[in-house]
């Protein structure tokens, strides 16, 4: 599958809401199999916070909710925790995320992560997951991050990077698949490398005393996470055909090339290098 020569000039860039992979059925279910992937990481980057009981703190660009009960876990009864999405249809699968489990000490509500409208400095902590290298101009979302949290309190992020996705034996067709999708993605403004740079992006928001880890995962065969380069042309593939990232019949052969490709046990996939940092508001 080539790229097409003749995409769109005017193709469309994603607006500062929009969040790249869509809010469909599929991105769902894409979110609860990495959501429990991701858990055990999430769970130690929150921990290393030392959040204490009684904090108030907020989770930008929350989707479904799957970070928010951690977060309750940590502030208790007594703390308070704001879940902050834009996609009323995500929006309200937090909601229901949240009354399943009584955390009656979290709040959900719609907004923009560029322009959340909360009080400047009224928070201990905020969070964010993989919400920056969904959306184009991500330091527009840290400075408004940083914003948000009191002199000394606390930030962290945890990001992707493309850096060691990919699959061994190696394939041409994922090979296409993955340019054709990163170069649908540039054009949207989204920079799928974006982990390496946060640490940046927080130091020019004011952020000190920089924490940075990184971790990747490795899948073979009948692990989902495999599938997730699939997962993430499908969920925009009528996008990219109709702004002439990728031609409908080769795309389309790609993929099923891919899939019997993924279907061998003896075909590994290493992830994208998931970047953890964390931060103090300067004093």
């Amino acid at each position: 599958m080539a790229i097409s020569a003749n995409r769109r000039g005017g193709a469309c860039v994603t607006d500062s809401g929009c969040y790249l992979l869509g809010c469909s059925e599929a991105e769902r279910a894409r979110l609860d199999s990495q959501s429990a992937v991701l858990a055990p990481a999430t769970e130690a980057q929150l921990d290393r916070l030392r959040i204490k009981p009684g904090e108030r703190v907020i989770d930008l660009g929350c989707g479904p909710g799957y970070v928010l009960s951690l977060l309750a876990e940590r502030v208790g009864r007594g703390g308070s925790v704001i879940g902050l999405e834009r996609d009323a249809r995500f929006a309200d699968l937090a909601r229901r995320y949240v009354a399943e489990r009584s955390l009656s000490q979290v709040e959900v509500i719609e907004g923009d992560a560029f322009d959340t409208r909360q009080p400047r400095a009224s928070f201990d902590g905020a969070h964010m997951r993989l919400v920056l290298v969904n959306v184009p101009d991500p330091q527009r979302i840290v400075r408004e991050m940083a914003s948000l949290v009191r002199p000394g309190g606390w930030i962290a992020s945890f990001e992707a990077d493309l850096l060691s996705f990919n699959c061994d034996p190696p394939s041409a067709e994922w090979t296409r698949l993955l340019d054709a999708y990163k170069a649908y993605s540039d054009a949207q403004g989204i920079d799928l490398c974006i982990g390496r740079r946060t640490h940046a992006l927080f130091r020019a928001a004011g952020v000190t005393d920089i924490h940075v880890e990184a971790v990747a995962y490795v899948s073979s065969a009948p692990n989902p996470g495999r599938l997730i380069l699939l997962d993430f042309v499908n969920n925009v593939r009528e996008k990219m055909i109709e702004q002439g990232f990728a031609f409908r019949a080769e795309l389309e052969s790609d993929i099923a090339a891919v899939e019997r490709h993924l279907s061998n046990p003896e075909v590994f996939v290493t992830s994208h290098l998931f970047y953890l940092l964390s931060g103090r508001v300067r004093q």
